[in-house]
């Protein structure tokens, strides 16, 4: 090895964007195999290759003995002095070991290592590389299905498209260029696996954080995502800024910006949303584009009854249910939507059903004694028993008012 083999590193550095630090200490160590593999134990041995000029270098780590019983790692003390006059029984003495034609033997010995070492260290890169990406938004070319996998050409490596990560409505053509959401990287024997998502809430909303500046500058929060892949999805925004309307921002100037993301999901419909710290306005937004007169909530339940004109029940609830589902995901409370006439007929029935109710109740009835209780009933005394037992008496001479005469009494009577 030599300056040239330095100079090709250095390339490969620069092509591969592999450092040729780490290509340099792959290459020390094969050498250091090949050195085991043809002269014996390398366990004292170590390889150096100069950074500047490419040459190797073998050392060996040898103990200094008076009399050397095994000459791969021991020294005696005599050779010792003869380097290190202040050398002492037991010190390490490193010496070069280099064999004459080791360049030949590590040339052909590590030229396999050191390709399979470039692979595994281009493989570590591309793992840190899309690992720190999870979460985030990769553009790449169809290049092949197998299995109803789609596998989507990255540049250095691949992704993969499951079946389930697939938007039904979808056709993925060869050389087709799409956008996909990395939901996570796996470290493999065969390298790093990139799963990739077409129907994750999370790709809409990097879709919004590229394409509206104000939520890339933080002025517009994303709330909430939900979505039916490839047919609606609803997303709720709120603005930092009272001068900056969150959902304008998001339509864009004649309704460029959002546009250009039903463009990127093949014409899925999108609902954009205003975020409410209100709970009852929240869920009157959710339902948009219909509107809505009433929102009433039950806490315990933690469900919610929306009442909505005749002519907007329809758009509510939305085609086979969709719009109402996709508002209770957005807001995560149960939704039910009734029509005004519907309410207003239900409330007539209820009041219906409490008259009947307490139409039906008996009047209570008077409790009928028998002869026993009636024998038990203490008795009161009757008007003729009470003149009885007045009859014999007398009654008393009235006597005057205190203060006043008989003359005045009479006077009075008069």
């Amino acid at each position: 090895m030599n300056l040239e083999f330095i100079d090709a590193l250095k390339d490969i550095e620069k092509e591969k964007g592999i450092s040729s630090e780490v290509l340099l200490q792959a290459i020390e160590h094969a050498l250091l195999t090949a050195y085991r593999k043809n002269f014996g134990s390398a366990q004292n041995a170590r390889i150096e290759i100069a950074r500047e000029t490419g040459e190797i270098k073998v050392f060996s780590r040898k103990t200094a003995v008076p009399e050397a019983a095994d000459t791969n790692l021991e020294i005696s003390l005599e050779e010792v002095l003869k380097i290190d006059p202040e050398a002492e029984e037991g010190d390490i003495v490193e010496m070069e070991v280099t064999p004459r034609d080791f360049g030949r033997i590590a040339a052909q010995a590590a030229k396999q290592v050191v390709v399979q070492q470039i692979r595994e260290a281009e493989r570590g890169l591309i793992y840190e590389e899309f690992l720190s990406r999870e979460g985030d938004i990769v553009t790449g070319i169809v290049r092949r299905q197998e299995a109803r996998n789609i596998y989507i050409d990255l540049g250095r490596t691949e992704a993969v498209l499951l079946p389930s990560e697939q938007i039904i409505s979808e056709r993925y053509n060869h050389g087709d260029r799409i956008k996909t959401y990395i939901t996570e990287v796996k470290k493999t024997t065969k390298g790093p696996q990139i799963l990739v998502s077409r129907t994750h809430p999370g790709l809409l909303k990097r879709l919004f954080e590229l394409e509206v500046p104000e939520i890339f500058e933080g002025i517009v929060e994303i709330k909430a995502v939900v979505r039916e892949p490839g047919m609606r999805s609803k997303i709720a925004v709120f603005s930092r800024n009272e001068n900056v309307d969150s959902i304008g921002a998001c339509v864009g100037p004649k309704g460029m910006r959002v546009q250009a993301i039903v463009q990127e999901l093949k014409g899925e419909k999108i609902d954009i949303v205003r975020w409410d710290n209100e709970l009852k306005e929240f869920i009157a937004n959710s339902l948009s584009p219909a509107k809505v007169v009433a929102v009433e909530i039950d806490e315990d339940e933690k469900a919610a009854r929306v009442i909505v004109p005749d002519h907007q029940l329809s758009l509510a609830i939305g085609k086979e249910g969709q719009n109402a589902r996709l508002a209770a995901r957005l807001t995560g409370w149960k939704i039910d939507i009734k029509s005004e006439s519907q309410r207003d007929l239900y409330e007539e029935q209820l009041k219906e059903q409490l008259k009947e109710q307490l139409e039906e109740q008996p009047e209570e009835p008077i409790e009928e004694l028998t002869e026993e209780q009636l024998e038990e009933q203490p008795e009161e005394p009757t008007e003729e028993l009470l003149t009885e037992e007045h009859s014999g008496e007398q009654p008393e001479e009235e006597q005057p008012l205190d203060g006043v005469d008989k003359s005045e009494e009479q006077g009075v009577n008069s």
